[in-house]
């Protein structure tokens, strides 16, 4: 076991993990084995990380208001996208990978960025993330959102992802893909009554349980929900999004990407040039902007491990964002590549 109580290079086992496997990832990457790093390179990346994180990004440079968000419930404003942590921050004990992600996380509040989400079904992604906080002296600063998702006691599980968080309490508690969600609704309600978290919600991924989502949302005083939303994956804006709107609940966006896969394809063709008229200047921006442009979305949490799609994620914030008839169009030309 490491200092966290994981086991090295920590992953999941179990059957209900496995069939979770293909369901939140975001940029697809893949990090090469530890003994094919220049150890020399390795450090000399390390040692830059203030620099990087105080460093002027590509298409970040001219400055301008980021895109905020309101939270209908209360008022309060967060930046439109975030940071996921599925698979890219499950890098177990390794130290070199932990400051490496530290460095992302960095980069990450330097451009603006406040909420970041993780689950305890994430590996040892919520270790990573309380390793990058402590470090940087973020812990009262993070919107810090995490999940409760197995049928054994909830109020443990949630105390055990605060301590791995290195946090003094969550912002948003939800439940993860409504596993149990009856018990787990009555404990994120009396905490919230307690004030040991701010907001609660639900997710779900893949599209999956939307009848049964739907329910939720109508019967239940929720504060936010996290669902799938983009380009292509578009079940979400004939009743959910609306509901969300009509109730005043916040929607957190995942896979907007769909695990990699939909920038991958894109990838392979020229942005269009009216792309340009939203101040998109990649393929990561014109995707994040259909996203976060509709009017339920709160934020959306691309996961990535990579400085370099950071800098593309967090531009979505910058410059005009589509009104309807341009979201309509982008969602058209995705399609037909």
């Amino acid at each position: 076991m490491n200092s966290h109580g994981l086991a090295p290079n920590h992953r999941m086992t179990c059957r209900t993990c496995a069939l979770y496997l293909t369901e939140n990832s975001e940029h697809r990457e893949e990090r090469p084995a530890m003994q094919d790093i220049d150890r020399r390179s390795v450090l000399a990346y390390l040692g830059a990380v203030g620099a990087v994180a105080l460093a002027p990004a590509s298409g970040l440079a001219q400055g301008g208001a980021l895109l905020k968000k309101t939270i209908p419930g209360t008022g309060e404003s967060l930046p439109a996208i975030g940071l996921g942590s599925w698979q890219t921050f499950n890098v177990g004990d390794d130290r070199e990978a932990l400051d490496r992600c530290a460095a992302v996380i960095a980069r990450f509040f330097a451009l603006g960025g406040t909420v970041m989400d993780s689950s305890p079904m994430y590996g040892s992604s919520q270790p990573t993330i309380g390793h990058a906080l402590a470090k940087l002296g973020k812990q009262r600063t993070v919107f810090s959102v995490d999940k409760v998702w197995t049928s054994a006691e909830g109020p443990a599980q949630i105390e055990q992802s605060r301590r791995y968080w290195q946090v003094p309490y969550f912002h948003l508690l939800q439940i993860h893909n409504l596993l149990s969600w009856e018990d787990h609704l009555l404990t994120l309600q009396r905490m919230k009554q307690e004030r040991k978290v701010r907001y609660i919600g639900i997710t779900t991924s893949h599209g999956r349980r939307h009848d049964e989502f739907e329910d939720v949302m109508r019967k239940h005083d929720l504060d936010f929900i996290q669902v799938t939303y983009n380009a292509l994956d578009r079940e979400v804006e004939q009743r959910i999004l609306p509901l969300a709107r009509e109730k005043g609940i916040a929607v957190l966006i995942n896979r907007p990407f769909r695990q990699g896969s939909l920038i991958d394809e894109v990838k392979r063709h020229k942005l269009p040039a009216w792309a340009a008229e939203t101040g998109c200047a990649n393929w990561a921006q014109f995707l994040l902007k259909f996203v976060v442009s509709h009017p339920a979305v709160t934020c959306a949490i691309p996961a990535t491990s990579r400085i370099d799609h950071l800098e593309e994620n967090m531009g979505a914030m910058l410059g005009p964002q589509p009104d309807e008839a341009m979201r309509r169009r982008m969602a058209a030309h995705v399609a037909d590549l």
